[in-house]
């Protein structure tokens, strides 16, 4: 069966597709510094909500974000990119970025203190936040 050596402990897992699972443990590692508050409904946005999606707030500033960006898109839900503060920044595979003055109110509306910040929305309403640098590996 597909998957069950990355049941166990979470050392040598890859990161290339990210199920479920692994976006939550990834989502999970609280980090000092987080200000977004779970439960909370989303700001404004374009985006016509999906049930379950992700939703990464990011600038150009960010550094490399590829193994983010790749473990995100290989989760199987919907990603929304919001490029924040002002200085426009390509997200890849496709991704339209939200950017502009409403990108940058709706970060600062969620009190996002790091960027990237990526959060796991359920029904319009912020379920796990996670804020800072991705190195690529679930530690």
């Amino acid at each position: 069966m597909r998957g069950r050596a990355g049941r166990g402990m979470m050392g040598g897992m890859i990161l290339r597709r990210a199920p479920l699972l692994s976006l939550l443990l990834i989502l999970g590692a609280p980090l000092a510094g987080a200000r977004v508050r779970l439960g909370e409904p989303l700001p404004a946005h374009p985006w016509v909500s999906a049930g379950r999606e992700v939703v990464v707030v990011y600038t150009h500033d960010c550094g490399d974000l590829g193994e983010l960006w790749t473990a995100l898109l290989g989760s199987g839900l919907p990603v929304r990119a919001v490029n924040a503060e002002g200085v426009t920044t390509p997200a890849p595979g496709g991704l339209k970025a939200w950017q502009g003055e409403g990108a940058t109110r709706f970060s600062r509306a969620l009190r996002v203190g790091t960027y990237p910040a990526v959060l796991l929305v359920q029904d319009g309403r912020v379920l796990n936040a996670w804020e800072g640098t991705f190195a690529g590996q679930l530690e």
